[in-house]
């Protein structure tokens, strides 16, 4: 193996998914913000992470994510964490690394539980897995990518640091499978980042 490909190899995650347990062992560690953890998803959060994906308000945005029975573990390309807050499950964010190292960046993603939306919950989870990306993953740049109706997010990532690049013109599929939506694409360099907890 060249050594470039040991680096390489040396950043990837590794997830073992015991089936016939539904057990994960991950390399996530836990993050704290300034009310959240974020924990590695386990067996134990699926019901609760199933239950939040069927809300109307979750569901509008994320459909049939969790359709795999394997689900969240069926997608080794991403690191999934569990959002608790107050020792209750109230989400999951994920991000997704880009190693190419010309183009090298890492993708956040998330879902809250409504009766959490607009509370800080979101901007402090988004914060807090921006500040590991940046400080302990060594990332320069970090983008994500909601809906460009979706206001909601857009305002929670703008106000972490994240900023509008452009919209990706029907970017994403609609609920109802048949027409298109458009994407904002939004970016944060490792400098604008707000370092405090």
């Amino acid at each position: 193996m060249s050594l470039e490909a040991e680096r390489r190899a040396s950043r990837i995650h590794v997830f073992v998914v015991l089936v016939s347990s539904a057990a994960v062992v991950s390399a996530a560690p836990t993050l704290r913000g300034t009310r959240v953890v974020l924990v590695a998803v386990t067996a134990e959060h699926v019901p609760d992470l199933r239950r939040i994906l069927a809300t109307p308000e979750v569901w509008l945005r994320w459909q049939d994510e969790a359709a795999s029975p394997q689900w969240p573990f069926d997608d080794p390309s991403v690191v999934r964490f569990t959002v608790v807050l107050e020792g209750v499950v109230r989400g999951m964010v994920q991000y997704g690394e880009e190693a190419e190292p010309d183009y090298r960046h890492a993708s956040i993603d998330l879902f809250l539980d409504p009766a959490v939306h607009r509370c800080g919950v979101g901007r402090d989870t988004v914060a807090a897995l921006a500040r590991y990306l940046v400080n302990d993953r060594g990332h320069h740049r970090l983008v994500i990518d909601p809906a460009a109706d979706n206001e909601p997010a857009i305002r929670c990532y703008a106000a972490v640091g994240f900023r509008p690049v452009g919209i990706m013109r029907r970017y994403e599929r609609d609920p109802d499978g048949v027409g298109w939506h458009d994407g904002l694409l939004m970016d944060l360099l490792a400098e604008e980042l707000d370092q405090r907890a």
